[in-house]
């Protein structure tokens, strides 16, 4: 019978609940990327590929563990986590009683009414309690505990979002010092040559077989170099600076050597798959769903604020004026009760909690949404990246090739007597700024690759899922 009560008490609970059914919003964006962006390749989805695995230079590898170790934004984010984790038990509790184990001891004094004097009197007693019992009728406790548990699983999945940004950060700072360390490598051997170019003029000027122009523009270049290498330095120790700001603390002194810009062997053939793989891919993603669902059964517990609330309380115990007889068979004492209350009039309140409740759910919808859109426009961005900046960069590499011919070309001419030295001046001026040009672009191929690794959910360590939070609750 007790089994037959509980189990009609149960479905009954679960059909006067009020929280709205959560569907997942349609999709925002078009079921496919552009077509002209890339060809889908045949290489692994982003998710199936752990950082470990995507970056292949030790000393990055080295950069990033520090990171996910030190970094103390990261460590702020976990502890996130705990709160969120501690909020969503506290509000779990509620949808069981609170039973207090109780004992107490007394001893009285009062005059008589009879006349007879005062009368002394003890009591003892020892039992368990329930204060308040909620009965959840209609959802309201329940609805509150679906939305803790949503508010700490979107915690969970900020958590994961920040880890793969980091791990993107670090990844971005590190080729941006390579590139700064390779073109700095040009502007000082171009520091050189014009050293060497100048002394030579010096000696032609002395000799009277080259004007005090020509000799000036030699020096022009020497200067001009100078000021490119200087601006490069400045941009490497800041870029130093931030690496050391991410890594959380000073760069360990025995750090693995650093690949060049060219060999840092990155995962470059990863497949975008179709936009619906983003929403179980992306934490970001994820943890915006996590809010949406936190925000509906928000408004399941408004709209439960509506009807009465029911709770019981009892005790179970014994009790005597003699501690001997505490535990005889007379000292048996219980009692229960319960209460509802239903609100009549509360000025608004009550409804303007629900209104409150299904703007914010709205709001969270929207927010949803827009998650979607901005990841979406990150993976076309990054896969248009990948095409035209292979187009741009094999361009330029031609365009160094011909500048190079140009500026031998030039050298010649001038030391034959057939052209001015202004014509050398271009061809050196624009040979350095085409090398330099060369390494940017194959810098920012390499970081367009490592954004659309992140934009399409890696980044994560082995074995890491971005679902797992939810299956694992």
């Amino acid at each position: 019978m007790h089994r037959a009560l509980a189990l009609v008490a149960a479905v009954l609970l679960a059909g006067c609940s009020q929280q709205p059914k959560y569907v997942r919003p349609a999709l925002p964006t078009a079921p496919v990327y552009a077509a002209d962006a890339w060809p889908d390749s045949a290489g692994p989805r982003a998710a199936e590929v752990a950082w470990r695995s995507f970056f292949e230079d030790p000393r990055l590898q080295a950069l990033i563990a520090g990171a996910l170790q030190n970094n103390r934004d990261l460590r702020v984010a976990v502890l996130r986590i705990d709160e969120a984790r501690g909020q969503y038990r506290i509000q779990r509790a509620g949808r069981l009683p609170t039973v207090d184990a109780v004992a107490g001891a007394s001893r009285s004094r009062s005059e008589g009414f009879d006349g007879n004097g005062a009368i002394t009197a003890s009591r003892f007693d020892v039992g368990a309690s329930v204060a308040s019992f909620e009965l959840d009728f209609w959802g309201r406790v329940r609805s509150l505990t679906e939305s803790a548990r949503a508010n700490y699983l979107s915690t969970v999945y900020g958590q994961r979002a920040f880890q793969i940004g980091l791990v993107a950060d670090v990844a971005e700072a590190y080729l941006t010092e390579r590139e700064l360390d390779a073109r700095i490598g040009i502007a000082e051997r171009t520091v050189e040559s014009r050293r060497r170019a100048l002394k030579i003029g010096r000696m032609r000027f002395d000799a009277g077989v080259t004007s005090a122009l020509d000799y000036r523009q030699i020096e022009t270049l020497l200067t001009q170099a100078q000021s490119e290498s200087a601006s490069l330095q400045l941009q490497r120790a800041e870029i130093r600076n931030l690496l050391v700001f991410l890594v959380g603390g000073s760069l360990p002194e025995a750090l693995p050597a650093a690949r060049p810009l060219g060999l840092q062997g990155l995962v470059e053939n990863i497949s975008p798959g179709l936009p619906s793989e983003l929403l179980t891919n992306r934490p970001d993603i994820l943890e915006a769903e996590e809010r949406l669902r936190a925000a509906n059964a928000d408004v399941g517990a408004a709209r439960a604020a509506f009807f009465p609330q029911i709770s019981l309380t009892g005790a179970l115990g014994l009790a005597s004026t003699a501690l001997g007889g505490l535990f005889g068979g007379d000292a048996l004492t219980w009692s229960f009760g319960g209460n509802a209350a239903l609100p009549v009039f509360d000025g608004g309140r009550t409804r303007g909690n629900l209104d409150v409740a299904v703007a914010r759910r709205g709001v969270a919808t929207a927010d949803y949404e827009r998650v979607i859109q901005n990841a979406f426009r990150e993976v076309s961005d990054r896969l248009d990246g990948r095409r035209w900046l292979a187009e741009r960069l094999a361009a330029q590499q031609r365009e160094v090739s011909a500048q190079r011919e140009r500026a031998e070309l030039a050298a010649l001419r001038y030391s034959n007597g057939v052209a001015n030295f202004l014509e050398v001046l271009d061809a050196e001026r624009e040979l350095f700024g085409a090398e330099q040009q060369v390494l940017l672009t194959r810098r920012e191929q390499l970081t367009n690759t490592v954004e659309l690794y992140v934009a399409l959910g890696g980044g994560l360590e082995s074995g890491q899922s971005t679902t797992g939070a939810r299956a694992g609750e």
